[in-house]
């Protein structure tokens, strides 16, 4: 029986910077529909990886097949319009617009209204801006930020700021959505409530999601498959329990035999 082909082929990239060998030889699928973290120590490759996949960064080697289609030269904006979104390590998001304006922002690739029609808010640009409004309020409603909809940014928690990038990394309408570390930097009570986010995006949209993240616990319990990292090469790649009890793995992270 043919299998079915993988929402996202990493094939046999390669990444350097000057001489520096960001990520070498570094392949791997991921599954429609699929958890699949990447792990690793600090300076492994993990963010180069994922800006390599979303377009910030252009390997020098190898090619990236989204839903069968190289995409590696393509600019970011592109492969956004294609269905791939992301959320960041270091916050990115419009500190001094509200969090509901941040969603708004996300919905530009949708949006085909031009200025002038912008501008007058009249017939079709007034249809599409309602559209785009009902929208952003079901993830508003869907991430429980009712309470935080109108406020600004800047002055929001640090966990509800994650929660807003990922509203808006939602809000540009993926199939594939790229989480760098979305729980770094937060207390427990935040990181349930985050991890709990990811899986209901999951089950609810079939959402194929790729992570980094160092929290262990959190990624064998909600991760379906791992790739492991170590000084820009894949070291091993399996279930959560197969990366539990790899002697390769255990080394990267302490630094000993197992």
């Amino acid at each position: 029986m043919e299998q079915p082909s993988p929402k996202l082929h990493v094939q046999n990239i390669s990444l350097s910077f000057g001489g520096i060998r960001a990520l070498q030889n570094i392949d791997f699928t991921v599954g429609k529909g699929e958890i699949m973290a990447v792990i690793g120590p600090n300076g492994a490759g993990k963010t180069s990886l994922i800006n390599s996949i979303n377009g910030f960064y252009t390997p020098q080697e190898g090619a990236i097949l989204f839903e069968g289609r190289n995409i590696i030269h393509l600019p970011a904006y592109k492969r956004a319009q294609l269905g791939v979104s992301r959320t960041f390590q270091n916050i990115a998001l419009y500190t001094n617009m509200t969090a509901l304006d941040n969603l708004m922002a996300a919905r530009h690739i949708h949006m085909k209204s031009n200025m002038l029609t912008g501008a007058l808010f009249w017939g079709p640009a007034r249809r599409e801006e309602i559209k785009h409004r009902q929208f952003v309020e079901e993830i508003i409603d869907f991430l429980e930020m009712e309470a935080i909809r109108k406020t600004i940014v800047g002055n929001l928690s640090y966990g509800l700021r994650k929660r807003v990038e990922l509203g808006r990394a939602l809000a540009l309408e993926p199939s594939l959505l790229l989480l760098d570390e979305p729980m770094a930097g937060m207390n427990v009570e935040e990181k349930e409530d985050m991890a709990r986010f990811i899986l209901d995006i999951h089950e609810r949209q079939g959402m194929t999601i790729m992570l980094i993240e160092h929290d262990m616990g959190l990624v064998m319990d909600i991760s379906q498959r791992v790739v492991a990292l170590d000084f820009g090469r894949k070291i091993a790649e399996g279930t959560p329990d197969e990366i539990k009890q790899n002697d390769a793995v255990i080394k990267a992270y302490l630094g000993q035999e197992a």
